[in-house]
């Protein structure tokens, strides 16, 4: 199957999970509380619905618009802007009845099942799959460093000990602690054996997102390749796995690091490889062999990156990963600590996208559908699940009316004043809020477009 299909598929499934999820949320103390739920729907049903059937006093559905799902309480100013209801007089069952503390805990229902959701993942996957981990020892060769963090003191080759003098389980995870964390300084094994703590800049995660550096570190691997991806321009220029590339455009190569850097200068140009395949060389210019060596063999490898200034080769990895196992008990300490760095994480890079730079990688569902991977793979999207899920919670607690963090806005003013809001007002609350949404869902998605078309 092609893998767009693959991804899509993966990106209904998950996203179906979440948000019947989130809505029971919402739905199950709002039954508990004796609020009428008038409808609870997966996916919107503008104009019509796919599938809908009435239990009770609640008719359940499934709409055609997959841009989320809903469940109507009664009394209550929604999305679904019933004013003629809220012009009756309230009624016991109804949700503007019921005290404060009440509403509070139906409407934050939603969010806490995205975070207990992901967290419960993350302890399943830690569980069944384990986790694994690369340790200065995994890394025979070390780091390749960045230039502009060989000023602090970096050095090719170097092993990363300990971050602000704590060691670090998963050494690949060090760019992401500087992008997003508070890292003070680097502690680092030089080739020469010598160990030195390395001062960072207070604000080098700003300084990475805003020179596009955004992996510093990365593993020395011989340039090898591993596979090949099909219609790429490695593929169409005869590149196979296995081959290893000796130089390009008549630079030596002995890195995989050296190669993506000379790609990286040469991404709009074509170029000339050297390959090593089965002993032999492919790719040796006819000028410089001798002309007993001229043959097939010896035909030039001129390749030209693609759009995306890549080759779509991929290097075969050579460090050796350990994998660690947990009880029950012990994966759920690590998964809900797991869950509660992402959901960290995730916060510590809005920061950037109140920039123009962060603004223009904002995306919509073709940048969430790309998290997931090409072919099937049960880890990988249970993995992306839980994120999305931490995700979806941290967005719909952002106080934007219309979202359930707007409503727990208004229901926190009226608890410490005493005071409610009034349906008027609530009701351009929540048509304001609505075109928010409306017009960052445009964005984001036509962000996603814009990519596809000319990037």
């Amino acid at each position: 199957m092609d893998p767009f299909f693959i991804k899509a598929i993966q990106l209904l499934l998950s996203l179906s999970i979440l948000i019947v999820l989130h809505e029971l949320g919402h739905f199950i103390p709002a039954k508990m509380f004796g609020v009428k739920v008038e409808k609870f729907f997966l996916f919107f049903d503008v104009k019509f619905a796919l599938f809908k059937k009435k239990i009770g006093d609640t008719v359940y559905g499934i709409g055609w618009l997959p841009l989320g799902g809903y469940v109507k309480i009664a009394g209550m100013i929604d999305e679904s802007m019933d004013t003629e209801q809220m012009a009756e007089e309230p009624k016991p069952w109804e949700f503007r009845s019921k005290p404060a503390w009440q509403r509070l805990i139906i409407m934050i229902g939603g969010v806490t099942v995205n975070l207990l959701l992901g967290c419960a993942i993350y302890v399943m996957i830690m569980f069944v799959y384990g986790t694994w981990h690369v340790t200065p020892a995994d890394m025979p060769n070390g780091f390749a460093v960045a230039d502009d963090f060989k000023e602090y003191g970096f050095q090719d080759g170097d092993q990363i000990l300990a971050v602000n003098g704590e060691p670090l389980d998963h050494v690949l995870d060090i760019n992401k602690y500087l992008m997003l964390r508070d890292v003070s300084d680097v502690t680092v094994q030089h080739q020469n054996g010598e160990e030195e703590r390395i001062s960072v800049p207070e604000d080098v995660g700003t300084r990475m997102f805003q020179s596009g550096i955004y992996m510093p570190f990365v593993p020395i691997e011989r340039p090898i390749i591993d596979s090949v991806l099909p219609g790429s321009p490695a593929e169409l220029a005869g590149l196979r796995a296995g081959d290893s590339i000796v130089s390009i455009n008549n630079t030596d190569i002995g890195y995989w690091h050296q190669l993506t850097s000379m790609v990286g200068e040469n991404k709009d140009q074509e170029m000339e490889l050297v390959v090593k395949r089965d002993g032999q060389f492919k790719g040796i210019p006819m000028d410089e062999m001798d002309q007993e060596q001229q043959g097939e063999l010896y035909e030039s490898i001129l390749i030209r990156p693609g759009e995306d200034g890549n080759l779509g080769i991929y290097s075969r990895n050579s460090l050796s990963p350990k994998k660690r196992e947990y009880s029950l008990g012990e994966s759920i300490t690590a998964g809900f600590n797991y869950g509660y760095w992402q959901l960290r994480d995730y916060v510590s890079q809005m920061k950037y996208v109140f920039t123009k730079q962060g603004a223009r990688q904002v995306g919509g569902f073709g940048a969430i559908g790309s998290m997931f991977p090409d072919q099937w793979n049960w880890l990988q999207f249970w993995n992306t699940t839980a994120f999305i899920s931490i995700i979806l919670a941290f967005m719909n607690i952002l106080p934007i009316p219309a979202l359930d963090g707007g409503h727990v806005m208004f229901l926190l003013y009226e608890m410490v004043t005493g005071r409610k809001p009034n349906d008027r007002f609530m009701e351009y609350a929540q048509m304001v809020g609505f075109f928010i949404l409306i017009a960052l869902v445009l964005y984001a998605n036509g962000n996603d477009i814009y990519r596809w078309l000319f990037e």
